[in-house]
């Protein structure tokens, strides 16, 4: 591992660096073995001892268990899996097909909750999951007829602007109670982490028509298989052998231009130079590097950061269980009419053998009620709502437990959001920027970090698309109906 005390021997050394890239994220990491692969010089630079951004893992120090928020993925999710694939990783994704919805209310106290599926049939799209769907006993046949109707919205794609709130939406068309709470709350709220009015149409009809309606391997529903920092170690090391130079521990201070149009960037004392810089941190973080350019400072003003209040975050919070056996009987479930809105058996997504007994994560999505309360609080109210869907938790041991909260953990896309979000080209030649806040046409996830990064990186290479994967194509009747590329 390079450190920031080799800098100035590496400037010395190398001083026509191609591509400095700040913050060894998943849009850095993106962004550099984009440009490394296409024969650039590039060094990443990352202030934390480990890679991933706000995807990591790290080993709880008084579980002896390594813990994270657990990760999905979905097959529309192309720039992603390629870059998971481009490191020889695509194998630790396991793959669904089918999605369970339970219904805990209308269980006894000794049975099992109700199951809905949703699943792909040999119909073409947008019908390949109409048969489930019809089938589905948590709806009634006035909330089928309301989604169908208001999923036909989204036939032919998603709103260009994102102007209208998802609650909006839902009263516009009409939408029934049982609908909202069995359909398109646990969907959004579990794809978007946020209310319907901090969700913008825009990505709320986008969820939709990728994951129901474009194709039965766009809406696939993909799981790691590894702690996720396990889970990207492929990539750090696809990056070493395209040659990218990474810098941990290293904490960037300072970025300036230099006389000659060179770029400077400062970690503490030592100091490298390169034609061209990628800031791929934190929206704050951004700002705090670029505020002292007097140009960027005009530019992050015309933005609309974070000082203005137009980015917000939302929390997720998940609650962490391992038990003497196992406990349920799915690798993961949606759960309806409760704070939990998603269960992932992570012992069985692991293949655990039956010995090691069960570890279960528990997710709850836009959690901001939870960030007030304590962790024994969440815990208690998790294991009663986890007992009624799952009865034979009374009978097993619970021999660990965590609670993990992230206040920071997407930043929500409310409506009118997309003006404030800034291109990867800022107004300095040679300066760019990535992350999943800037201007994706993607929602705060693991693929809009990825696409910001290569976009970054193509802009660089002077072609902002020339390293982006291209999208699913739409398949049977959506190939006609769809006008989404």
């Amino acid at each position: 591992m390079t450190r920031a005390s080799d800098l100035h021997r590496r400037a010395a050394d190398s001083p026509s660096a191609d591509v400095i890239v700040v913050g060894a994220g998943l849009a850095g990491l993106a962004a550099a073995t984009a440009l490394a692969a296409d024969g650039a010089v590039v060094t990443l630079i990352e202030r934390r001892a480990f890679v991933g951004g706000r995807a990591y893992s790290y080993p709880h120090p008084a579980l002896n268990e390594t813990i994270d928020s657990q990760h999905v993925i979905l097959g529309c999710c192309t720039n992603f899996r390629a870059l998971i694939e481009q490191a020889g990783t695509a194998w630790s994704i396991r793959w669904y097909d089918k999605l369970c919805f339970l219904e805990g209310a209308v269980a006894g106290p000794n049975q099992s909750a109700r199951r809905s599926w949703i699943s792909s049939s040999l119909l073409p799209a947008p019908a390949h999951q109409s048969l489930s769907f019809l089938r589905a006993p948590m709806l009634d046949r006035a909330d089928k007829i309301a989604i169908a109707r208001g999923l036909t919205r989204f036939l032919r794609g998603f709103p260009t602007s994102d102007r209208e709130s998802f609650a909006s939406w839902l009263q516009n068309n009409h939408q029934t109670d049982r609908a909202i709470r069995h359909f398109w709350e646990p969907i959004i709220v579990g794809a978007l982490n946020d209310s319907f009015e901090n969700c913008s149409t825009k990505y709320a009809g986008k969820v939709f028509h990728e994951s129901f309606l474009r194709s039965p391997a766009a809406g696939r529903l993909g799981i790691p298989t590894k702690p996720i920092s396990e889970f990207f170690e492929p990539v750090v090391k696809l990056a070493r052998r395209l040659g990218v130079e990474m810098l941990l521990n290293s904490g960037v201070t300072a970025i300036a231009q230099t006389d000659g149009g060179r770029w400077r960037v400062t970690c503490g004392e030592d100091s490298l130079e390169a034609n061209s810089v990628i800031l791929a941190t934190s929206l704050d973080q951004t700002v705090s590097l670029m505020q002292p350019l007097t140009t960027a400072g005009a530019w992050l003003s015309s933005q609309s950061h974070f000082a203005s209040g137009r980015f917000s975050h939302s929390p997720i919070t998940t609650i962490h269980l391992w038990y003497d056996r196992e406990v349920v009987d799915l690798d993961h479930a949606v759960l309806l009419d409760t704070r939990i809105q998603w269960l992932f058996a992570k012992s069985r997504i692991r293949a655990w053998a039956p010995e090691r007994g069960s570890y279960l994560e528990l997710v709850i999505s836009a959690s901001s009620p939870e960030l007030k309360l304590s962790r024994a609080e969440i815990l208690r109210e998790a294991l009663r709502e986890l007992a009624i869907f799952f009865p034979k938790v009374r009978e097993a041991r619970l021999i660990k437990s965590a609670v993990l909260k992230e206040a920071r953990a997407t930043f929500s896309v409310s409506p009118k959001l997309d003006a404030a979000r800034p291109p990867q080209l800022t107004a300095y030649p040679g300066l760019y920027i990535a992350g999943d806040w800037t201007a994706t046409d993607w929602p705060s996830t693991m693929e809009g970090a990825v696409r910001s990064g290569r976009m970054a990186a193509g802009i660089v290479a002077g072609d902002r698309q020339q390293f982006l994967a291209p999208e699913l194509p739409p398949t049977g009747l959506m190939h006609l109906l769809s006008r989404q590329p």
